[in-house]
């Protein structure tokens, strides 16, 4: 398996252009503006497992235009005193799942917020509860290309919108530290923490590994896989739409969205990653407007660091909580 694009003495060298459009402030301040106004709505529901070591809850909130999204939220049982919350959202096609699906970072004594991506959850996994009751204009198979020729129309404004909407939902959850929650996730999962990290640039940290979404125009130019392929395939059928979908997508471009960003981050980038190029990864990395690590993985296709990077995740997360503390134990 070769390297999908450039050595990384050339991705650190790499120096991507970036023109987010116009009015892209006002139109993600309006955007979210126009979801507070409804209530968040949060509600909770003990579930029972056979696990004797950790809770679940059946949540949901109020997301885009008020519309349910359903959460797992685990918790370590018994444990004492306002716990440190990671919001965790998913890859592509992937859904909530099954309670018991995600347990380590509860295991390692946070609070865990396991959100549904809208109209997602039937490709993989244990599936997804949350629907997505939107219509769209013409699109390719897959979630890319819906509602592509409008930023007011396209699925991912629905989508990070959810991402915020999860984050102030965590905070509001019953025994948590509300200035302690971290958002984190994988490819499409690492995207949309990035875009809560930058729409809500207070958060703890951002997590965001080989994350999907960045530097789309280079994207879909270079990538031959989907779901990027899926907007390939799009441009090459509507050929006089193109400029006006890339247009769209400028608005949800992550790497457009990371210079607002404070909160620390801890990226991961795979050289030999062919679903997100990592010329795209380190284009977000770059433009991301806090302190940013970057832990690289030479040999790795999208599967990334897995577990050696959660346990990288998992150090450098508790000094993030471990700062917020301070000296009186508490980040309130």
């Amino acid at each position: 398996m070769p390297l999908s694009e450039m050595t990384q003495a050339e991705l650190e060298a790499y120096e991507p252009t970036f023109t987010p459009p116009a009015g892209l402030r006002s139109f993600w301040d309006r955007t979210l503006e126009g979801a507070r106004a409804l209530p968040l709505d949060l509600e909770l529901t003990e579930t029972p497992t056979r696990l004797t070591t950790l809770t679940h809850w059946d949540v949901s909130f109020a997301g885009y235009g008020g519309d349910r999204v359903r959460a797992w939220l685990v918790r370590p049982r018994g444990a004492e005193g306002p716990l440190p919350v990671v919001v965790e959202f998913v890859g592509y096609g992937g859904g909530r799942g099954l309670p018991e699906e995600r347990l380590t970072w509860a295991s390692a004594g946070y609070a865990h917020l396991v959100v549904d991506t809208r109209g997602q959850g039937s490709v993989w996994g244990g599936g997804g509860h949350t629907p997505d009751p939107h219509g769209s204009g013409p699109a390719t198979p897959g979630f890319t290309t819906r509602g592509i020729l409008d930023p007011e129309e396209y699925y991912y404004r629905r989508v990070y919108t959810d991402a915020v909407r999860a984050v102030e939902a965590a905070r509001a959850l019953p025994g948590v530290l509300p200035h302690a929650v971290a958002v984190a996730g994988a490819s499409q999962g690492g995207a949309i923490a990035l875009a809560a990290g930058s729409l809500v640039p207070d958060v703890l940290a951002v997590l965001p590994d080989v994350p999907f979404m960045s530097h789309l125009r280079r994207a879909v130019e270079v990538c031959g896989l989907d779901p990027y392929l899926e907007i390939t395939r799009y441009l090459s059928v509507h050929r006089d739409q193109a400029e006006r979908a890339l247009a769209t997508l400028d608005h949800f471009d992550v790497a457009h969205l990371a210079p607002w960003a404070s909160a620390p981050a801890l990226f991961s980038v795979a050289l030999m990653d062919r679903v997100c190029p990592p010329s795209t990864v380190y284009a977000a990395h770059r433009a991301y407007g806090g302190p940013a690590e970057l832990t690289v993985y030479r040999f790795n296709d999208h599967e990334g660091g897995q577990v050696h990077h959660w346990r990288r995740q998992l150090e450098w997360l508790g000094e993030q909580v471990a700062r917020v503390r301070g000296v009186t134990g508490t980040a309130d």
